[in-house]
């Protein structure tokens, strides 16, 4: 069959909607089309998806292939659908079983030598994945990071022949079992350790049971940063859904703690940092949407410390 239909998942902020990579050969001279609203990186990938399957000692089709990113509305950028379109051509050429691709979703780059590297945002794609009860292939190296979707069956893989050799029959990749060094957290700094101000430990106590906004006033040195770093062990522990989603916050700007990851991080930007690094900047704004959104977007559900705040700006505090 010349059309080939292969499960892949898009990066939309921390939101992972699905996209539907399809490979098609038709009659004529051989040259590859790529259309659905791909961004730079995605165009460049039909060239490393070509030296990855002829230096995998794979036939690359000498067709003329059409490959379709649907939604054709939804902007794909980065890496990460290297390995769908590989997985497509080779479907679409019958080198791979088209049956083996309908319940499962892959994600990863492509090395020109066939190897397949990591990505970012992979835990908003596993849990998105297991909503839609997929199996995920992803790369070995973020396989810890989806595990973290428990219940999600996580196929991890290195090189492209051993993916083929596996859809083939010839070897079984077993589902990826997490290595059980998750769920290490470190303790949190305690309010008992801080001697005196009563009435500051009081304000900090009211501020974690109702969840509101502090302001500490002081020249330098009278424990203003000491008191804010007691905050988190004032907080309720994260539930299940809080927790996945802080480390989805985490996954998409690559910095997952996997030992601590149930645990509110304690952020505390730099008293210099700008408005840009704060609420996120730099692009059009149709792009600031679709990525992560500086400290203050990494900041949900944890507690956000900054000190001296007349360094900030007013378009910062507003």
């Amino acid at each position: 069959m010349s059309l080939a239909i292969v499960h892949s998942r898009a990066q939309v902020g921390v939101e992972a909607p699905a996209v539907t990579v399809e490979a098609h050969l038709a009659n004529g001279l051989p040259a590859l089309t790529l259309v659905g609203l791909p961004e730079g990186a995605v165009k460049e990938s039909k060239d490393r998806v070509r030296s990855a399957i002829l230096n995998s000692g794979l036939d690359f089709p000498a067709r003329r292939i059409t490959l379709n990113l649907a939604p054709a509305d939804l902007p794909k950028d980065g890496g990460r659908f290297d390995l769908a379109i590989a997985l497509g051509l080779l479907a679409a050429s019958g080198q791979v079983p088209l049956v083996e691709l309908q319940d499962v979703e892959c994600l990863g780059e492509l090395a020109l030598s066939g190897a397949i590297r990591p990505i970012q945002g992979v835990l908003p794609a596993a849990l998105a994945a297991r909503a839609a009860e997929r199996t995920l292939i992803i790369p070995a190296v973020n396989a810890e990071e989806a595990c973290l979707a428990s219940g999600l069956r996580v196929i991890a893989v290195n090189h492209l022949l051993e993916l083929v050799a596996h859809f083939n029959g010839r070897t079984v990749i077993a589902p990826y079992q997490s290595s059980g060094l998750l769920h290490q957290p470190k303790p949190y700094p305690d309010l008992s350790e801080v001697q005196g101000q009563t009435a500051a430990k009081r304000a900090l106590v009211i501020a974690a049971a109702g969840a509101h906004n502090l302001l500490f006033s002081g020249p330098p040195g009278t424990g203003k940063t000491l008191l804010a770093s007691r905050l988190p062990g004032l907080l309720p522990p994260l539930d299940e859904h809080e927790a996945l989603e802080v480390a989805a916050i985490q996954s998409v700007a690559s910095q997952v703690p996997l030992t601590s990851w149930p645990q509110r991080p304690f952020r505390q930007p730099h008293h210099s940092a700008s408005g840009p690094a704060l609420v996120g900047g730099g692009c059009r704004i149709w792009k600031l949407m679709r990525r992560i959104f500086g400290v203050c977007g990494r900041s949900a559900r944890q507690p956000l410390y900054s000190l001296s705040l007349n360094n900030l700006g007013d378009c910062v505090l507003f």
